[in-house]
């Protein structure tokens, strides 16, 4: 089942979904990989000094854009729920990753990102704690941000083919 605003109205039942994406590496190739999301295909590579050929950003540039489109839609879900007109939104991201942890050079180190920095600019005629109001319905219902606030469990199972 697919949601839809109408699908997705008050109910004390649960209401999943479960998107399914698939990653194959690109024969002959070091790092690049193709993605399919279901109707979706893209490809993503590392930059040449990591590797790669840059065909495509890389894991962790599609990692924040996903936050920064998630929190987009957020806001235009949640400015309508609230009545609140929007006439703009514009996220930058950042993120901090020390490539130590991902080569496994310094005990310690995380692989992943330190830290990430996002910068939410909005436009419309309301006044600024309507918009208050609705960045906090944002950071409370945002999935991608919630996923990155909060432990995730990730169930991984390996085959030999």
């Amino acid at each position: 089942m697919t949601a839809t605003h109408e699908t997705t109205t008050a109910t004390t039942e649960a209401q999943l979904i479960r998107p399914e994406v698939r990653t194959t590496l690109v024969a002959d190739t070091a790092t690049e990989v193709r993605v399919q999301a279901s109707s979706h295909a893209f490809t993503i590579d590392e930059p040449a000094g990591l590797g790669g050929t840059d065909k495509g950003a890389n894991p962790v540039e599609h990692l924040l854009a996903a936050l920064g489109s998630c929190q987009v839609i957020t806001f235009q879900v949640w400015a309508q729920k609230l009545g609140i007109q929007l006439d703009g939104v514009d996220i930058a991201l950042t993120g901090e990753i020390d490539l130590r942890g991902f080569f496994g050079l310094a005990d310690g180190v995380r692989p992943g990102f330190q830290s990430i920095d996002v910068s939410v600019q909005l436009s419309g005629p309301e006044a600024p704690e309507r918009y208050e109001e609705l960045t906090q319905a944002v950071e409370e219902h945002c999935p991608v941000l919630d996923g990155l606030g909060h432990a995730v469990p990730v169930r991984t199972t390996y085959a030999l083919a």
